[in-house]
């Protein structure tokens, strides 16, 4: 499933701008382009993401 910018900001509390930066940095999953002025990304990408995000915090939890 795809989802537009829009859900994936809401679903990780990314603004646009930071969401690029990290895609342009290697540390968010790039979008899928649509058409010429369109794209979206893999809903389940974006869902790992956000689990690795857990996890790595969880880990960090368990050193301290």
């Amino acid at each position: 499933m795809l989802i537009r910018l829009n859900e994936v900001r809401g679903r990780t509390g990314l603004s646009r701008s930071e969401i690029y930066r990290r895609i342009r940095e290697g540390g968010f999953p790039k979008p899928v382009k649509l058409g010429e002025k369109a794209s979206a990304w893999v809903l389940a990408e974006v869902e790992s993401w956000i689990a690795a995000r857990i996890a790595a915090r969880d880990a960090k939890e368990v050193q301290a």
